[in-house]
């Protein structure tokens, strides 16, 4: 049967074919007026004094640890995240130190960061991950006891919020992304926001090859620049923003209904005063189920036409780049192998994720255990 609810969708309107064209028609391509909108509009929408556009969400990252690390230091980042949260560390010079996540949030679990600050941990890599807020004021709390840096890897939590307030207005640096399967899109972009106007000033440096002026470069930086027509199709989605975020939970609620009746699955959990953004719908086999099971959900709902995708099948500690003597890494581990992500993205409409809820909570249901 052919996929008729694919794991992801990408919402190009013509507002957005035409505001992208107004910039390609002016001839005025590369970074310029159009990214300065940018960057003011998403720091308005998150709470953020400055924001930094870059050419993408590892971009973001990489420049966020130049700047703040150096060479040698130690950051803690999670074991189960995507790649860049921690190859961007080393990019950047420093050691990425990993750490067990929570098995209910899939978040950093603070204990074990906690466990692991040495005199050489500077930094911690706080990921919000799949749009769920992590334990931010455990994580603060820390990182101020340990005179610690945060960078938090937001990539996948546009619009995440916590106690009232969006994640984008935390102290030191938020990183987003705006890949396709984001809350929104730029095609490949990135964006560091931060109230620290140093330290955009110092990033604003690093992503324009260092130049303080033209052919004056005080430090090595890098093209990490943004191009206008791509700012000018983040403009045109940031206003839609406010709608895609309601339609994902929206989605969410439907499918945590329906499959919070099944006892040998997790739903997604969120910790309190955190409103996940969705960007990825996770369930969690529990551990007693067979972690072979999975890959029978995932055909079994694809024969059903609902795409999954598996979101990460190896934490970071089994990467061959890595791979090294770790600490404990045991939820990451188990995990990785039983996580299994679900169509969220608001090109589900409300009468789409009641089907979308029902067929998955009947097809899994029928798995004999």
């Amino acid at each position: 049967m052919p996929t008729d609810i694919p794991i992801a969708h990408v919402d190009i309107r013509p507002e957005d074919v035409e505001a992208v064209g107004r910039v390609l028609a002016s001839g005025s391509l590369r970074q310029g007026k159009v990214v300065a909108e940018f960057e003011e509009a998403v720091a308005e929408r998150v709470g953020a004094e400055h924001a930094v556009a870059v050419s993408s969400g590892t971009a973001a990252l990489h420049l966020a640890y130049l700047a703040l690390f150096e060479p040698g230091d130690e950051v803690i980042v999670p074991a189960f995240t995507f790649v860049a949260t921690a190859s961007m560390v080393m990019a950047a010079g420093a050691r990425p130190i990993l750490a067990d996540i929570d098995p209910k949030t899939l978040t950093i679990n603070v204990d074990h960061v906690r466990s692991l600050v040495t005199e050489r941990t500077r930094g911690i890599a706080g990921v919000h991950l799949f749009g769920n807020a992590c334990a931010i004021d455990e994580l603060t709390n820390l990182a101020r006891e340990a005179e610690l840096t945060i960078v938090w890897d937001a990539a996948q939590a546009l619009g995440t919020e916590y106690n009232g307030k969006d994640i984008g207005c935390l102290d030191r640096a938020v990183c987003y992304s705006f890949y396709p399967t984001k809350n929104i899109t730029t095609g490949e972009g990135g964006m560091i926001v931060t109230p620290d106007g140093a330290l955009a000033e110092k990033l604003c440096l690093l992503r324009s090859q260092g130049a303080e002026r033209k052919y004056l470069h005080t430090v090595l930086g890098f093209n990490y620049r943004l191009t206008d027509f791509q700012a000018a199709l983040g403009i045109s989605q940031l206003a839609r923003l406010n709608d895609y975020l309601a339609q994902r939970r929206r989605n969410a609620s439907a499918l945590s209904e329906s499959l919070g009746r099944i006892t040998w699955l997790a739903c997604p959990t969120t910790l309190p005063g955190v409103r996940h953004s969705y960007n990825q719908y996770a369930i969690v086999l529990s551990e007693h189920v067979d972690h072979g099971v999975r890959d029978q959900v995932a055909e079994r709902l694809r024969d059903a036409g609902v795409e999954t995708a598996v979101h990460y099948p190896r934490p970071l500690h089994h990467q061959p780049f890595m791979a090294q003597e770790r600490a404990d890494l045991s939820v990451s581990q188990r995990v990785s192998e039983r996580v299994l992500c679900l169509p969220i993205h608001p090109g589900i409409d409300d009468s789409a994720a009641l089907r979308l809820a029902e067929t998955a909570y009947e097809t899994l249901s029928a798995i004999k255990l």
